[in-house]
C-alpha cells in the first residue's frame, strides 16, 4: 500500500468530524510508540517548553549515569543512544531554541564524562560534529540568543 501525501490526508481529514477526529488519533496512537509519545508532547508539554526542557534533560542526566565506562564501544554505543533520543525529543518541539539548548546540554554532559571522550577518535569526533551543528543552529536564532548561546558554545570549545 503506497502513503497518502500530506495534503491529501489534510483534505481528508477536514471532511471528517470531531469524535472521528478523535478515534484516528487514538488508534494511531496505538501503533508506534513514537506517535503517543509525539501525541503526548502536544496534548501535556507544549504549553511549558521550560518545563519539556528540564524534563528531557533529567532523562539525558539518568542516561549518563546508566552508561556502563568498561570500554569505549559500550560509552559509543550508550552515547548514540542518548543523542537519537535528544535528536527526538527536539524533532516532537520543533523549537530552534530549544533544539540549541538540548544540544548545548548534552555536549556539556559529554564533555564532562568520566572517561574522557578525548581518549577516543569517535567519541571526540562526534562531539565537534555537535558543537559545529550548534554554531549553524545559533546562527538562525535571534541576536540576543546568539549572544547568549554563543558564550557557552565557546566555552565548549
Amino acid at each position: 500500500m503506497k502513503a497518502a501525501s500530506v495534503v491529501q490526508i489534510k483534505k481528508e481529514l477536514q471532511h471528517c468530524s470531531p469524535e472521528e477526529l478523535l478515534q484516528l488519533c487514538l488508534r494511531l496512537s496505538k501503533f508506534k510508540k513514537e506517535n503517543k509519545e509525539l501525541l503526548t508532547y502536544l496534548l501535556f508539554e507544549a504549553g511549558n517548553e521550560a518545563g519539556y526542557i528540564e524534563s528531557v534533560m533529567a532523562e539525558v542526566d539518568e542516561l549518563f549515569l546508566d552508561i556502563n565506562t568498561n570500554s569505549y564501544f559500550y560509552i559509543k554505543k550508550s552515547v548514540r543512544k542518548i543523542l537519537r533520543n535528544l535528536k527526538k525529543y527536539i524533532r516532537y518541539s520543533g523549537n530552534k531554541e530549544t533544539e540549541v539548548e538540548l544540544l548545548l546540554y548534552f555536549c556539556q554532559k559529554l564533555k564532562e564524562f568520566r572517561p574522557s571522550i578525548n581518549n577516543n577518535t569517535t567519541l571526540r569526533n562526534l562531539y565537534d560534529r555537535q558543537l559545529a551543528f550548534i554554531a549553524k543552529k545559533i546562527d538562525a536564532l535571534h541576536e540576543d540568543l546568539q549572544y547568549d548561546y554563543g558564550l557557552v558554545l565557546e566555552e565548549l570549545k
